[in-house]
């Protein structure tokens, strides 16, 4: 006789419900929002080709995909789970947050927007994309890690894109630019990176994401204020971080000729603490406040130069294009 609570292939009956409502929500999951994700394939001039995902995010035909998804490419098509297949043109690219829009002729199924600041260590995750070419395909997996960064480059710029997205839902070759979702079918990521077996990376669906992503809607790139310094965090003396109440501020270790930073007089060991009135403790600190606002505006900055407090003016430039 078969014990009613032990299901007949192993397992108590309160596991495959447990497995049955885990599918369930997968399922409801990839029914929402797979209509709103392309596969896009690029193509550009010596027979160069490309492809990757798309997620549309307006009815109008604007889709959100990854940079790297369309640098150097101008056009392509994106083809839907319908079988709908459109010519897109790229509005705008932003390689230093990795993010890029496109458009489609046509309306599409946008999908929600969610806020990726609450998702939470252990929550469920969907992925889908196109991975390897075949369009459409969905895989869960869970968060496994939150506030990671990324290092992105344009030219001889670099950025740290922050509070990335770690998940352990399979991303493959093609993922990139695909939807990453929680389990109420809300876009919470694009897919970026495959960092190693079990361990993808998406760019954050937040606040940040949606300046840029409105940014690049309106004038098809980003505005960055530009200083012209790299650093690193700096640990003070105790004595002088009880003083301040704060642990670091940020050296300088190379001053760009011709920067912002060089006409202001910043050197190379010169310890940032203040700028623009807000503290400065990491490198993170100083590049969040690199946002278009700030461009040609007159910053005071106070800094720490052999042991003396002096107070001295940026005015960020542009950050150029690449």
């Amino acid at each position: 006789m078969i014990d009613p609570a032990v299901d007949p292939i192993g397992g108590t009956t309160a596991e495959a419900e447990a497995l049955d409502a885990y599918s369930s929500l997968v399922v409801s999951v990839a029914k929402q929002l797979t209509p709103s994700v392309a596969s896009l394939r690029l193509t550009a001039g010596g027979g160069r080709r490309g492809s990757g995902s798309g997620v549309s995010v307006t009815p109008d035909g604007y889709l959100l995909t990854s940079a790297h998804v369309v640098d150097g490419f101008k056009a392509g098509r994106a083809e839907f789970i319908d079988g709908s297949d459109l010519a897109f043109e790229v509005i705008g690219s932003d390689p230093l947050s990795d993010l890029a829009v496109i458009r489609v002729r046509g309306e599409v199924a946008p999908a929600v927007l969610g806020d990726a600041d609450r998702l939470q260590v252990g929550q469920l995750v969907v992925a889908i994309g196109n991975p390897m070419g075949y369009g459409g395909s969905v895989t869960a997996g869970v968060v496994s890690g939150l506030h990671r960064s990324l290092s992105t480059r344009q030219g001889s710029a670099s950025r740290i894109v922050e509070n990335v997205i770690q998940t352990d839902a399979a991303l493959n070759p093609g993922n990139s630019g695909g939807a990453l979702a929680d389990g109420r079918a809300r876009l919470i990521g694009i897919n970026t990176a495959v960092a190693g077996m079990g361990l993808g990376l998406a760019v954050p669906i937040n606040a940040t994401t949606l300046k840029i992503l409105g940014s690049l809607l309106q004038s098809g790139r980003v505005r960055r204020g530009y200083l012209g310094v790299a650093g690193g965090r700096r640990p003070l003396p105790r004595a002088l971080a009880r003083v301040l109440d704060r642990e670091a501020g940020v050296e300088i270790l190379e001053v760009v000729a011709g920067s912002p930073a060089e006409r202001a007089g910043l050197h190379v060991g010169d310890i940032i603490l203040d700028l623009d009135g807000r503290p400065i403790q990491g490198a993170g600190d100083l590049q969040r406040l690199m946002v278009d606002e700030i461009i040609g505006r007159d910053l005071p900055a106070r800094i720490i130069r052999g042991g003396e407090y002096l107070n001295l003016t940026l005015t960020p430039a542009e950050l150029p294009a690449r």
